[in-house]
């Protein structure tokens, strides 16, 4: 089908030389050709979209004082529109009163002798009563502490909770435990050490510590064995792994609070699931706290090769190694109780 412009063929338009029909225009007819554009047609450059169409001339060049001036100066001559009324301050229509909200009635609102009580007793009074009642969320910080100790509640709803002296607890005896005599024991295998506890006693040297864990290897009695906060590093985390893949015998570790890293952590645990018989491990608190994905999924996967471990320290930041070494926990204990069961039939 061809093409229609004004309800004629465009073939008939093939042939025209659009450089005559220009030639044939006048210059006000060209101006006028010039200015029929598309402002928002987006093939044409901003330069022929946005002309210049000023046709007054230039009066100058451009001068802000001048024309801030010229404007202010035009302002107070011309006068102010006149106003066909003249402006009065009128209100009106009705002034909007709010209705009072009913008040809700309450099946079974029973009139007794403590409404009295309580409408004359004081703001204090009703304090204490809060506390007495549970309601904590109404006290404040002193009195709630108060009335959990049964002392007086003191302030108002509105009462101010004031600082307290810091009390000082007891101070924690030192450890009495002597490591000479210990270390003795442990290498004469004697039978009625079941316990040693060397908790933090930092004065003892890298080399006796790696003396009691090479104690360990040929001991049969020991059940616990506890060097919390005693300054032990790697070459003492070395030692214990070595000793734990011996004995056989040690039944709770705890190592918290040291300067073991991750990969010796790792030799720790591994060493454990040789012989199966730890119960309890604590690794907790050590100096280098972060101990990395990789570190963390390697002790999730040791932990789920365990079947004695029913208590576990340590802090793991990934949601996955928490949640297996959780489940593995959890099916240790479930075992242990099951076992129990058995036994006691």
């Amino acid at each position: 089908m061809t093409a229609k412009m004004l309800g004629k063929d465009l073939k008939a338009y093939e042939d025209v030389d659009i450089d005559d029909l220009l030639s044939q225009l006048t210059a006000e007819e060209l101006e006028e050709l010039n200015t029929d554009f598309d402002p928002d047609n987006s093939l044409l450059p901003p330069s022929a979209r946005c002309r210049d169409q000023t046709t007054r001339d230039a009066t100058g060049p451009y001068n802000k004082k001048a024309l801030l001036e010229y404007l202010e100066r035009k302002s107070k001559e011309e006068k102010d529109w006149e106003q066909n009324k003249p402006f009065v301050h009128e209100v009106r229509g009705k002034v909007f009163i709010p209705k009072e909200a009913p008040k809700p009635k309450v099946d079974g609102d029973i009139e007794t002798e403590f409404d009295d009580i309580l409408a004359s007793a004081t703001e204090e009074e009703l304090v204490d009563l809060a506390a007495v009642l549970g309601f904590h969320g109404m006290l404040n910080q002193v009195q709630y502490h108060a009335s959990l100790e049964d002392k007086k509640v003191e302030g108002g709803f509105k009462g101010v909770a004031r600082s307290e002296v810091v009390k000082l607890g007891p101070e924690v005896p030192p450890n009495q435990t002597n490591v000479e005599e210990a270390l003795q024991k442990i290498r004469d295998n004697d039978a009625k050490l079941k316990e040693l506890n060397l908790n933090n006693i930092t004065n003892i040297s890298i080399e006796r510590l790696i003396e009691f864990a090479n104690a360990l290897k040929d001991n049969t009695n020991l059940k616990t064995f506890t060097l919390a906060n005693t300054n032990a590093s790697d070459k003492v985390g070395r030692a214990l792994a070595e000793a734990l893949a011996v004995n056989s015998s040690l039944t709770s570790l705890n190592v918290e609070s040291n300067y073991i890293t991750g990969a010796v952590l790792l030799q720790i645990i591994e060493a454990g699931n040789v012989n199966q018989t730890l119960e309890e491990l604590r690794l907790e608190n050590q100096k280098p706290r972060i101990l990395g994905n990789k570190v963390e999924m390697k002790i999730a996967e040791l932990i789920e090769g365990n079947t004695t471990l029913i208590k576990f320290g340590i802090a793991l930041e990934f949601a996955n190694a928490r949640i297996r070494v959780a489940t593995q926990i959890e099916k240790n204990i479930d075992k242990f109780r099951k076992q129990r069961l058995q036994d006691k039939e």
